[in-house]
């Protein structure tokens, strides 16, 4: 693994050492974001670095999609996120030698994320080769509430003597060109140099540049001004694709040269580029009226406000309480001024998966946001409201009705072009429909807010058109790929089968609850009819001789993968063709495990403990989505202490970089995984009744655990320790009524204490292939 040395701190993730060789990861844990706009955690000086860059939601580039051999309904363009124009460089010269730290032994050199103050701060101290000792602060923030600022504090320090200073500030493009994945010659053009420049301009102490992709037509513009102290020259200059400010300082012992450096942002389909950069102008300007002291005090309520009603805290593990709190923080930026864009599988924390989102941000990020920041969760459901219509489009494609949800994309529209692991794994459009409901459950919001009622009807209907009722009138699911890539092009997979009768159970539900919205939708009662018929008779595959469910028909009876044989062949789709596994029982993600926490009420607890027993010596989690569902399965199933290792792996899938691939982007989803593994998991949480539902176990290795949640707009605290769970309501009109244990508690103005249930597992904790077991 190439993860850097970091200490566990409860609020901070602080590199004490700053090594070169390990910057992809820390580029991305030290990245910063609002939703709006993602900086990666690079050095401030631009060199070394692995990936620097600087993203904006939702501004991205096409490229041809190649097939060696064509098909009909095959998506011809691919999308991928492309970097705009960065802020962040500072390139340093001290008498007439430039700052690399792969040249120098700094006497002191270290990195601190502030996740309360929302900051990324760098310490350094050197020896100049003229013999001065220098001190650089550094600290930079991307604005919670100013969305389109970047800024940066810069201060430089001679410590023991004099020196000749120059930094050359930078507002750049084209610092980190895409990834590209293909020998396409077509690929390489349209990302290697995916933007014009419309115009680069440069004011006294900084300037502007005005940009346009060259596939998408999409405009940006990136605007820099300088406050500056102790210089003695200022100027600025504009090449064809930069602004770069030049400052000068002349450094006696104990002077300081200090400078903030303000970054504005704006992008749009449609504006010219004047219009761009004034935007960008003036949100430069905003920050600079509201200043870097403002900016700080601003950044710092954000925060406070988000922990006041998202803060964990987790007792006798004190590795696992930083990486919780950094999770949250992550997931927060990820979305907090995010505006008709998705949130990424990596965020803006780098370019990997090319900046799609998946169906696993509608399964482990939006709940978690629908709980902490709701409003934040909602722009995200609006966002994939709007992308219906190429929804409608790909399914009439298809010659299917209703709408099917791109399984990869940036815009709404299908970008993938390995059908049986995209087209073929329709579950993405239950996970739609369910986020959706669940929002409008756990908000007590009408579904109509966001047009979740719409979405649900039309993937019911998509549902009926797919499936095929059998001569005894079972309904099924043939020719679909579940959440496990390893199984894929399968009939009746369990997850899925199970997922799309309940979303035709929300969808007639929703219909049958607002009868006047749904006859505006075109429903009739013959057509709610269908779906309720439908969902009764879905197929569930079992396996008598066994006593198991099948993950989807034949499984149980496919040739057994060499574990023992295959221990160092990992990720296995690295060392092993489809056709060698696509029929074999090894998983990649715990596809009917996380059947058994999203549908729980599907299975008996002899059911769940058999198939849970049997999966669990069968998964390989070579997919970050696992752990969390493997977690929330053995909680509720009763094996608390198996849950924590599987949650201790979610939530530090980055910070020790376990899928080695951290450098790439930071893992949204197994982030939103690792808070659902405390609380569905370890909480007990039930979200899909009417009334919240917990049932709390506590693993043996942490004394205490307390969790924040915003229900039907009711702030409410949950701590359990071996005394028992004590739920206190924070904020919000009482009473509410909370569910624990099976017992319904009456919450009010004064807290209320429920004993510990010891768990009563009714098999014993189960063992996993060879070599597989949680690895943290």
């Amino acid at each position: 693994m190439s993860a850097p040395h970091l200490e566990v701190h409860p609020w901070e993730v602080r590199e004490p050492c700053v090594d070169p060789g390990r910057f992809g990861v820390a580029e991305a844990l030290f990245s910063l974001s609002n939703g709006y706009l993602g900086v990666r955690g690079t050095l401030d000086e631009a060199d070394p670095c692995v990936a620097r860059a600087s993203f904006l939601s939702g501004v991205f580039e096409t490229h041809p999609l190649a097939y060696p051999e064509g098909g009909y309904g095959h998506p011809q363009e691919g999308q991928a996120i492309v970097a705009v124009a960065d802020g962040t460089p500072l390139r340093l010269t001290v008498d007439g030698a430039a700052l690399d730290v792969r040249e120098i032994e700094p006497e002191a050199h270290e990195r601190r994320l502030d996740l309360r103050a929302g900051t990324l701060d760098r310490r350094m101290r050197w020896r100049s080769t003229s013999g001065t000792t220098l001190e650089l602060r550094t600290r930079r923030l991307v604005s919670l509430t100013e969305r389109s600022v970047l800024a940066v504090r810069y201060e430089l320090r001679a410590l023991d003597g004099p020196a000749h200073v120059v930094v050359r500030s930078e507002l750049t493009l084209g610092v980190c060109p895409p990834e590209i994945h293909s020998d396409d010659p077509r690929v390489s053009a349209a990302l290697e140099d995916p933007f014009e420049v419309l115009t680069a301009q440069a004011a006294h102490e900084g300037g502007s540049l005005a940009l346009r992709t060259r596939r998408t037509g999409i405009g940006v513009g990136a605007a820099v001004d300088h406050d500056v102290d102790g210089a003695t020259a200022v100027e600025s200059e504009a090449g064809e694709d930069r602004v770069v400010t030049t400052v000068v300082a002349d450094l006696e012992p104990g002077q300081e040269l200090r400078l903030t450096k303000t970054v504005g942002y704006a992008w749009s389909h449609d504006l010219p580029a004047d219009s761009l950069v004034e935007r960008a102008v003036a949100a430069v300007r905003a920050g600079e009226e509201l200043g870097w002291d403002g900016l700080l005090a601003d950044q710092r309520r954000a925060l406070d406000d988000f922990w006041e009603r998202a803060d964990v805290e987790v007792d006798g593990d004190p590795e696992l309480q930083q990486a919780l709190r950094f999770d949250l923080f992550q997931l927060y930026c990820s979305a907090a001024q995010t505006s008709h864009a998705p949130v990424g599988a990596k965020g803006l924390t780098g370019a990997g998966y090319n900046g799609h989102t998946f169906w696993d941000v509608e399964g482990f990020v939006l709940p978690v946001l629908t709980f902490l920041a709701p409003d934040a969760a909602a722009e995200l459901l609006r966002w994939r409201a709007s992308t219906l219509d190429a929804a409608r489009e790909r399914a009439e494609v298809l010659d299917w009705r209703g709408a099917t949800f791109a399984w990869r994309t940036i815009d709404g529209h299908e970008t993938s072009a390995y059908w049986p692991a995209s087209t073929a794994a329709v579950h993405v459009n239950a996970a739609v429909s369910r986020a959706f409901w669940l929002y409008s459950n756990i908000t007590g919001r009408s579904l109509d807010e966001l047009g979740g009622r719409e979405v649900l009807v039309e993937t019911a209907r998509l549902w009926i058109s797919i499936g095929h009722e059998d001569a005894d009138g079972g309904w099924h699911l043939f020719g679909v790929t579940g959440p496990d890539e390893y199984t894929g092009v399968v009939d009746d997979n369990v997850f899925t089968n199970l997922m799309a009768r309940r979303n035709l159970v929300r969808a007639a539900e929703a219909c049958e609850s607002a009868p006047e919205r749904a006859r505006e939708l075109g429903v009739t009662a013959e057509e709610v009819a269908t779906w309720r018929a439908t969902a009764d008779a879905v197929h569930l595959p079992w396996d008598e001789h066994r006593g198991v469910h099948p993950a989807n028909t034949g499984f149980t009876t496919y040739r057994e993968w060499r574990f023992a044989d295959k221990r160092d062949s990992y990720p296995v789709e690295e060392h092993q063709h489809y056709a060698k596994f696509y029929r074999r029982q090894v998983v990649k993600q715990a596809d009917l495990e996380l059947a058994l926490w999203w549908s729980r009420d599907e299975f008996t607890d002899e059911e769940a403990a058999a198939d849970l027993e049997y999966y669990e010596a069968r998964t390989v989690r070579d997919s970050s989505l696992s752990a969390s569902a493997q977690a929330v399965a053995c909680a509720l199933a009763g094996h608390p202490d198996l849950a924590l290792r599987y949650l201790r792996e979610a939530a530090l899938v980055d910070l020790r970089d376990i899928h080695e691939d951290t450098a790439e982007g930071l893992h949204m989803a197994s982030m939103g995984g690792a808070w659902l593994a405390l609380v569905a998991g370890l909480g007990g949480l039930r979200d899909n009744r009417e009334e919240l539902e917990l049932a709390p176990l506590l693993p043996g290795a942490l004394t205490r655990t307390r969790v924040h949640l915003t229900w039907r707009g009711r702030l409410l605290r949950v701590e359990t320790t071996a005394a028992g769970t004590t739920l206190t309501l924070l904020d919000g009109p009482g009473p509410l009524a909370v569910v624990v244990d099976g017992v319904r508690r009456e919450l009010g103005e004064e807290p209320v204490t429920v004993p510990l249930r010891d768990p009563a597992p009714l098999r014993p904790e189960p063992t996993q292939p060879e070599g597989r077991a949680p690895s943290v």
